[in-house]
C-alpha cells in the first residue's frame, strides 16, 4: 500500500561557495574547505528550535536537490565511481536523481551567528549548491551513526586525487583576492576530486578538453593533461554567494 503523498516547508536555506551544480563534491566530507551557512530567519521560535545545537560538533543535514533537471524518474543509475557506464539501482546509490529529490549529509558545524534578521549556522565539508532549501537539521551522534563495520561494497575503494598546478595568470588574479590562501585551498580540493562526468576521465590526450565551473565568486577554467589539473584561467565574479 502506497502512502499519501506529503509535502514539507523548508525551514532554512544554505548559502554555499558552489553557485553551480558542476564542481559540488559528490559526497559531503571530500573538501574540508567548503564552507556554508544554513540561514534561518531570526524568529523566537527558531531561536529555541536551536537552542543547543552549538555543543554538537557535527550535524546531518536533510535537504531539497532544487536545481536538478532531470526529467522522469529512471530506477537505474550510472554512477562515476563506476566510470559511468555500469548502471546500478538507485537506491544502491547517492544519486541526487531520485523519486523524491532529498540529500543527506554530515557536516562539521563552525559556529553560529545571529543577526537582527538571520540566525546562520557556519559549516564545513558541505556538498551544497547555493539556495538549497533545507528542511531538517539533526544532530550528528557518533555512537549512533559511526558503524565501524559497514559494508560499502563499490563505494569502499577511496578515489584517487588530481594534483592540481596554476598557470602563471590564474596565480596572478588570486594574489589580489582578500584571502588568497583560503581560496586556493578551496578551489584546489574542489579539483582534486576531479568534478569532470566518469567517462570523461582518462580520456584528457596531450592538449586536454577545458572545463569551467564557478567556486565562491570566481569561475576557474582549467584542462587535465597527464593526470594533472592545471588552472588556466581565474575570473572574479560580481556575486559571492559566500566566503571561504
Amino acid at each position: 500500500m502506497v502512502a499519501e503523498a506529503v509535502t514539507f516547508t523548508p525551514i532554512a536555506h544554505i548559502q554555499s561557495c558552489y553557485p553551480d551544480r558542476f564542481g559540488i563534491p559528490r559526497q559531503a566530507g571530500l573538501v574540508a574547505s567548503a564552507y556554508a551557512d544554513i540561514v534561518f530567519d531570526a524568529t523566537e521560535e527558531n531561536k529555541l528550535a536551536l537552542r543547543g545545537i552549538e555543543e554538537f560538533s557535527h550535524l546531518w543535514v536533510l535537504f531539497v536537490f532544487h536545481r536538478q533537471s532531470y526529467g522522469d524518474f529512471k530506477p537505474l543509475v550510472r554512477p562515476p565511481r563506476l566510470g559511468g557506464n555500469k548502471s546500478v539501482g538507485v537506491y544502491a546509490t547517492r544519486s541526487p536523481n531520485r523519486p523524491n529529490p532529498v540529500g543527506m549529509s554530515a557536516v562539521r558545524l563552525v559556529g553560529i551567528t545571529a543577526q537582527k534578521r538571520t540566525l546562520q549556522l557556519r559549516v564545513q565539508g558541505g556538498d551544497f549548491l547555493n539556495g538549497t532549501p533545507v528542511i531538517d537539521i539533526k544532530p550528528y551522534v557518533p555512537y549512533a551513526d559511526a558503524i565501524a563495520d559497514a559494508e560499502a561494497a563499490w563505494t569502499s575503494k577511496q578515489e584517487s586525487l588530481l594534483p592540481v598546478r596554476w598557470s602563471q595568470a590564474a596565480n596572478s588574479v588570486l594574489a589580489d583576492d582578500l584571502e588568497p590562501e583560503k581560496l586556493r585551498r578551496l578551489i584546489e580540493e574542489t579539483l582534486a576530486q576531479d568534478p569532470r562526468p566518469g567517462y570523461k576521465r582518462g580520456k584528457d590526450g596531450r592538449d586536454g578538453q577545458r572545463w569551467t565551473m564557478q567556486v565562491s565568486h570566481y569561475s576557474v577554467s582549467w584542462n587535465v593533461v597527464d593526470g594533472v589539473a592545471k588552472i588556466i584561467k581565474l575570473e572574479r565574479l560580481e556575486m559571492s554567494p559566500v566566503s571561504p
